[in-house]
């Protein structure tokens, strides 16, 4: 079946959907390719199933991008609060768990019920099994698929990033921006876990499930909160948080005793028979202690330390230096960071500058935010800024 419409929008998760709820509701005629089975598939696995759809934290600090003001005008005119007001209306009952993180009380599934609601209405025809294939561009756009040629003045980018393969996901976005000559920032995971391998670490892999509160530093960016050992490496908010910033052959820097000061801690015990590792084992869980001291201050009495080499302990305890091999890919990533360069689009509606029609917007553009329901509101304010212009 044809269809010619005002506006085409590709990818039928969260940035795509509400941007066609958005547009038909400015009476515009949208119609919405989705390549999986259904539509908001990441949206039903997001927050342990309960979808973390935004945060009342939200400011252009919290996401990363070569131009880090590019996200200022989108998350102005659309804010937490206005996303709150739909899912109020829809009577989505919903909680702050931390940190400003807003959850569905019950299923994530709702969020997309909510958004195939605001669709309905607008009119949005929704094509899901849709695969497309040429896109070309003269006067209007006309893109072929599974489901017949669309036409459209507006074609949208939301087909996301390359973050959990198996639902389905695509570099069509990518592929489509360059076929229009714009320039994308080379994908990659964000929101990952780390690797590590080697004989160095065996040590620290047989934590696996272990996990303390700490602050990770990658040069200048630091994140507070909690670091998890795994099988394969480190996970965690925390890590999760600093693996968007940290770069392939870079050390992460771990602080064992943040906001407690370590020097102090140890001097206590300076006199001591107690071992440093039994020591340490007061303010860090001691299987943590025992593989630290393994690793780097071997563990002995603490009166046989002296005043120097205690200094220099503690000085490596808030400043332990630990050199991933890599992340756990796109396989576990939450979001891809890089993407669609924001220097070809406009931050007001999220149009190419140099193609008039072409807009891209969430995960698919160059623009990362931290955990906690970020990546949702950007899905959200860009959605709404494209919609205004489409």
């Amino acid at each position: 079946m044809d269809g010619f419409v005002d506006v085409l929008v590709i990818g039928g998760g969260a940035a795509g959907l509400f941007c066609a709820a958005e547009a038909g509701r400015r009476g515009r005629r949208v119609a919405l390719l989705e390549r999986s089975p259904g539509i908001g598939a990441k949206i039903a696995i997001s927050g342990g199933g309960r979808c973390n759809f935004t945060n009342l934290h939200t400011r252009p600090e919290s996401f990363l991008s070569e131009n880090p003001d590019f996200c200022r005008s989108a998350l102005a005119r659309f804010t937490p609060l206005d996303f709150i007001e739909r899912i109020e209306r829809h009577g989505i009952a919903y909680h702050e768990k931390k940190l400003g993180q807003l959850f569905c009380d019950g299923s994530a599934r709702q969020v997309i019920e909510m958004l195939r609601r605001e669709c309905a209405p607008a009119g949005v025809r929704i094509e899901v099994g849709c695969e497309v294939g040429e896109i070309t561009r003269r006067e209007r756009f006309s893109v072929r698929t599974t489901a017949g040629v669309f036409t459209a003045g507006s074609l949208v980018l939301a087909s996301g990033g390359l973050s959990i393969p198996k639902l389905g996901v695509s570099d069509l976005a990518y592929r489509v921006a360059r076929q229009f000559g714009l320039r994308v920032v080379e994908p990659r995971p964000g929101l990952v876990p780390l690797t590590l391998v080697g004989d160095r670490y065996a040590r620290l892999r047989e934590l696996s499930g272990l996990s303390f509160p700490g602050a990770v530093r990658a040069d200048d960016t630091e994140f507070r909160e909690s670091v998890l050992f795994t099988h394969r490496g480190l996970s965690g908010p925390a890590i999760l948080q600093i693996s968007s910033y940290w770069r392939p052959g870079e050390p992460i820097r771990v602080d064992l005793l943040p906001d407690r000061p370590g020097g102090r801690a140890l001097a206590a015990k300076r006199q001591s028979a107690m071992e440093l590792a039994t020591v340490l084992a007061e303010h860090v869980p001691k299987r943590l202690a025992d593989a630290w001291c393994a690793l780097e201050a071997p563990s002995r009495p603490m009166r046989q330390i002296g005043d120097r080499e205690i200094t220099a302990v503690a000085a490596r305890l808030h400043d332990w230096r630990i050199e991933p091999s890599g992340t756990e890919g796109f396989v576990k990533a939450e979001v891809t960071a890089g993407g669609i360069d924001t220097a070809e689009l406009s931050s007001k509606t999220m149009e190419a500058k140099r193609v008039p029609g072409l807009f891209a917007i969430g995960e698919a553009v160059d623009v990362t935010g931290h955990l906690g329901g970020f990546n949702f509101q950007w899905a959200w304010s860009s959605a709404h800024a494209a919609a205004l212009a489409v």
